[in-house]
């Protein structure tokens, strides 16, 4: 799969089966969005071309509104790639970008950019300058231009549920991690390199992975029963923490820490992939590093006790364990106790 960032030069423009989209998390309804584009593709000999956007738009015009993410860049791209996709274009949003006619978004996007030829787009698409755009002047366009224009409708569970980004998004903030692995047809996952942070964890005897986080709004958080893949032939159990660390930083970054239950290594620089299997706990902002080191030493003890129980089936978030594991509810924010470097890979 090629990736561009920003509309490919000339030279690397062909016509295409294009659908536009956010695609955070790449749900089971985009996986059959993508699966039509992929038959559609294949029938008129095209490849498949997603053009997604970086900020989320939302992002862009109401920062502190924002949904939380998803999915980082890299996980997205994966998924797409799974998906049968042949070109990625991630298009920088911003005023400009957003400013477009309808009509000048055909011409430049879609016609002159992208030379698609047939076009895909999901129900509630809209396009253009305050969303003016629909599938009714698509499809006008689509005649006068040359391309092609189908719409799909919304996928629904098997109970009439829409899957949706935002039902995703609900699941993950609630914790339910079982509900996420349904909508989205796989696990939950967060992968990055591993950054070197200030060892504290080290310290208090829970060395950890550093994961920095891009976003500073991932849609889950907390501390996690995890599996961690890329640095053994087999998934390594481990324990997580997805947050701000308030015990330790005030500095608003978002880090996720892993430590690993039965592994010794050196990780640096290695890209991991996390899977998010049970979440036991919120963050608590603790008084001390004593009660901190008391508190991890619990959800070691909880993850352990999980992965002896459940025996680490993939997405099993609702591993039945007894019922001290997984119940402890603080709120608010803490982790593990490492600082993260400010490079974002």
């Amino acid at each position: 799969m090629r990736v561009f960032r920003g509309l490919p030069n000339a030279e690397s423009r062909a016509p295409c089966a294009l659908t536009i989209g956010n695609f955070d998390g790449v749900h089971r309804g985009h996986q059959a969005l993508l699966a039509r584009v992929r038959a559609a593709a294949d029938a008129r000999g095209l490849p498949v071309c997603v053009m997604t956007f970086e900020p989320h738009p939302r992002e862009f015009f109401n920062p502190a509104g924002a949904p939380p993410r998803i999915a980082m860049l890299r996980d997205k791209l994966e998924a797409l790639r799974t998906n049968g996709v042949d070109r990625v274009v991630v298009e920088h949003f911003n005023r400009t970008f957003a400013g477009q006619s309808p009509d000048t978004f055909v011409e430049n996007i879609i016609v002159n950019g992208l030379h698609a030829r047939w076009v895909m787009i999901g129900d509630d698409f809209r396009y253009g300058a305050k969303r003016a755009g629909d599938f009714a002047s698509l499809k006008a366009a689509g005649e006068q231009h040359g391309f092609e224009v189908e719409q799909m409708a919304t996928v629904a569970h098997p109970n009439g549920a829409r899957i949706s980004s935002s039902s995703v998004r609900a699941s993950l903030v609630a914790g339910d991690l079982e509900a996420a692995h349904v909508a989205l047809g796989r696990p939950y996952v967060i992968s990055g390199h591993v950054v070197h942070g200030a060892k504290l964890g080290r310290d208090l005897g829970f060395p950890t992975l550093n994961l920095p986080i891009a976003h500073k709004r991932p849609a889950a958080a907390g501390i996690f029963v995890v599996r961690v893949h890329g640095l053994a032939a087999e998934p390594l159990p481990a324990v997580a923490s997805l947050g701000l660390r308030p015990t330790v930083d005030d500095s608003g970054r978002v880090l996720l820490e892993v430590h690993l239950l039965d592994w010794h290594g050196d990780a640096y620089g290695k890209l991991v992939r996390v899977e998010f299997l049970k979440k036991l706990r919120d963050e608590e902002k603790f008084i001390d590093l004593d009660t901190l080191t008391a508190a991890i030493a619990r959800d070691v003890a909880h993850a352990r006790e999980y992965f002896a129980t459940s025996g680490g089936r993939p997405g099993n978030a609702n591993g039945h364990v007894s019922a001290s594991t997984g119940s402890s509810t603080t709120s608010s924010a803490s982790g593990f106790a490492t600082s993260a470097t400010d490079r974002i890979r």
